[in-house]
């Protein structure tokens, strides 16, 4: 008993006895300093945002009804078959010539099948292009069929003309894609 009595003892002894710590100071160069100095910096710079979320009441109502009228005519177009052009005083003569009635009824077709009947636009979100000013209108698009998920995006330039327009499935987070 006394013998192990007496090796607790002498490895309690041993496991408590502290460790020495070795410290040493590394030479810091003028250089490094400077470094870190630009780094911090560039980290303060923030880059200038490619949009900006905007309040959707600090909106005029009629350039959201212009919105709204515009994208709705688009895919209203799948349920009615009848497509009336967009003038000049709407979009811009780019967008009047890219939207063929060849176009669209391909891609009636399809939304038809996949997603059913268009039922209505519901504004989610508008924001602003710091480049050059325009106006992105975010609609999520409601079909007869649950498992439609789609966004409408309206561009309206900065004569209130629509600039652009898009279809895609919807994403909670507003990703930028260009026009």
């Amino acid at each position: 008993m006394k013998k192990l009595f007496f090796i607790l003892t002498v490895s309690l002894f041993f496991s408590c006895k502290s460790k020495k710590v070795v410290t040493t100071t590394l030479p810091i160069n003028e250089q490094t300093e400077e470094t870190t100095k630009e780094a911090e910096n560039a980290l303060e710079e923030k880059p200038a945002a490619p949009y900006v979320k905007l309040n959707l009441n600090a909106v005029k109502s009629a350039q959201k009804l212009k919105a709204y009228e515009l994208g709705k005519r688009l895919l209203n177009t799948c349920n009615t078959s009848k497509f009336k052009p967009y003038t000049t005083a709407e979009a811009t003569p780019s967008v009047i010539n890219n939207i063929t009635i060849d176009a669209i009824s391909k891609i009636c077709t399809r939304y038809r099948q996949y997603y059913g009947e268009f039922i209505d636009l519901k504004l989610a979100e508008i924001y602003q292009l710091t480049d050059d000013q325009t106006t992105v209108y975010r609609y999520k698009a409601l079909y007869s069929k649950k498992v439609a998920n789609k966004e409408l995006r309206v561009y309206m330039d900065t004569t209130n003309r629509m600039s652009a327009i898009k279809t895609m499935d919807w994403e909670n987070q507003y990703v930028v894609k260009r026009k």
